[in-house]
């Protein structure tokens, strides 16, 4: 695959009590490259009511997968097939510890692109919040098919 790349990013949040789904989607251009059997994706969004971009790194290999945000928000979540791992998620308005179950885990990797899919289950403070799905789809910038 390029280098250059468009990254569309789609996140749902499945929220307990009243069944309410919190949806968020992002398409930016980003930059691929794939080093040591992983796959990097990296890509910047400016955050609402921010000049400061935050810069996001997402690695993905056979042990799982990484999102690392650095700037006005800064995290470091793992998702792993069958582990919960502990984070804090830090932003201008504090710092939340956050719990990380991946459920399900998908990768397809072809000429086309990438796309990946994790559900995962979202602890904040030590209690469970949400069961959630990211989706992470990574296309050549210059792809004639490009699909969402």
């Amino acid at each position: 695959m390029d280098k250059e790349v468009l990254i569309h990013v789609r996140g749902l949040h499945m929220m307990e009590e009243d069944g309410e789904q919190e949806p968020v989607e992002i398409v930016v251009p980003g930059e691929y490259y794939f080093r040591n059997g992983s796959h990097y994706l990296r890509y910047e969004e400016i955050l609402e009511d921010f000049s400061e971009p935050t810069i996001n790194y997402i690695k993905i290999s056979p042990k799982g997968i990484e999102v690392r945000k650095k700037g006005i928000v800064n995290v470091h979540m793992v998702f792993e097939q069958g582990k919960k791992n502990m984070t804090y998620y830090t932003t201008p308005y504090g710092t939340i510890e956050m719990g990380i179950a991946a459920t399900n885990m998908n990768l397809k990797e072809d000429e086309s692109g990438l796309n990946m899919k994790v559900d995962y289950a979202l602890d904040m403070n030590q209690e469970h919040v949400a069961d959630c799905c990211l989706a992470i789809q990574a296309q050549p910038k210059n792809c004639k098919n490009f699909t969402l």
